[in-house]
């Protein structure tokens, strides 16, 4: 979300000084939902996911390799596909929580029609890329692939 997005988001939610409501021990209650479960890193997701609104989403499906189950979510367009599997609680990677420094979220798009449809990987991320391990010739990293009506069905295992 860009800086200009997100003070239009606050604008709209900000409260007069003192009107805040107290949450047991003093925190106020965004706060305390942050504290409750899930940290700040969960309390921005919610955030965040609030300030993009309910706009066009697109259905995304991931595979567990363990078990073989599969779980297809929801995925605002423009949401990359890392934050879409943290935000619908599914098994994938992110040590670097999405800033391009790892190559934890390495997913392989299985199929060629999709891979077509991707934006090219820049050099930061084909420098990634070629630490993952199974690299194969449709690897990408999930923090990297955002959500566009051109994937929407696609079906992503990790890698």
């Amino acid at each position: 979300m860009s800086l200009r997005t997100l003070s239009r988001a606050l604008a709209g939610t900000l409260l007069p000084l003192g009107t805040l409501q107290q949450a047991p021990g003093g925190l106020s209650s965004a706060a305390a939902a942050a504290a409750s479960g899930g940290g700040w890193r969960h309390a921005w997701r919610r955030f965040s996911a609030a300030a993009e609104g309910e706009g066009e989403t697109i259905s995304v499906t991931f595979k567990d390799e363990k078990d073989g189950s599969e779980k297809t979510v929801r995925v605002p367009l423009g949401k990359s596909l890392l934050e879409a599997a943290h935000d619908n609680e599914v098994e994938l990677e992110g040590a670097c929580e999405g800033s391009l420094a790892c190559s934890t979220c390495h997913v392989i798009v299985e199929d060629q029609e999709y891979y077509d449809k991707l934006p090219e990987p820049d050099d930061d991320e084909n420098d990634m890329l070629d630490l993952a391990f199974g690299l194969t010739d449709t690897s990408r990293l999930g923090c990297q692939i955002k959500a566009s009506k051109d994937l929407e069905g696609v079906t992503l295992p990790p890698a």
